[in-house]
């Protein structure tokens, strides 16, 4: 490993087991030094804060708040934090959302462990790190900036029928942290945070029938 200086790594993940397997694997890695640890954004806000650390590793899972909402909030305060996103989830709207919340990578957590230490090991030295099949489907899938997906337009329509999460999540037989994921994509890409001019959106450009 061939980093300037020792990169001090703090993980976020609401399972203790998760974390002592990833504090194991890191044990192996110098020079690395692991600064702390939280279990829900609110204690990842605050140990960044008090820790100051170089790289976060950070779940999506979270109890409080979306892992990719901290991971926004988080890299808005501390331009100079980088955030590795550790993830079971192979879902390209988690990662493309990932990417626009300012992460540097996105790995699953069942990858290999040598998977895991070369993406630190590229981002500690101020790169990038996707695993290889994550990588090409971005770039296969990237739409423009203010485009909406398939998935996302679909969301949108429910939200225009007055569905809250869960009932989308059902509708559309996906997750209520993929909806959320969704949601947040659409505000970002149409910048509307208000229903009715939601609303009006979705029939101004045929979303749902005028």
């Amino acid at each position: 490993m061939n980093l300037p200086s020792p990169i001090r790594v703090a993980l976020v993940d609401d399972h203790s087991l998760v974390r002592d397997g990833i504090k194991a694997l890191l044990g192996v890695m110098a020079p690395l030094e692991v600064v702390g640890e939280a279990e829900s954004g609110a204690e990842a806000i605050a140990l960044v804060g008090r820790c100051q650390p170089d790289l976060l590793l950070v779940d999506i899972g979270l109890p409080d708040i979306n892992g990719l909402e901290l991971t926004r909030l988080l890299r808005s305060r501390y331009p100079a934090l980088k955030v590795l996103i550790l993830s079971m989830y192979d879902n390209h709207e988690y990662v493309s959302e990932s990417l626009r919340a300012g992460a540097s990578g996105y790995v699953l957590k069942n990858a290999p462990s040598r998977e895991i230490i070369a993406a630190i090991e590229a981002i500690g030295s101020g790169g990038t790190f996707y695993s290889a099949d994550i990588a090409q489907r971005l770039i296969a899938d990237k739409p423009t900036d203010n485009e909406l997906t398939p998935r996302e337009s679909q969301v949108l329509y429910k939200m225009a029928q007055g569905m809250n999460n869960k009932e989308m999540a059902r509708d559309l037989d996906i997750s209520v942290r993929t909806v959320e994921t969704h949601r947040l994509s659409i505000r970002r890409k149409l910048n509307i945070d208000k229903p009715a001019a939601l609303v009006k959106y979705a029939i101004d450009h045929g979303i749902i029938p005028r």
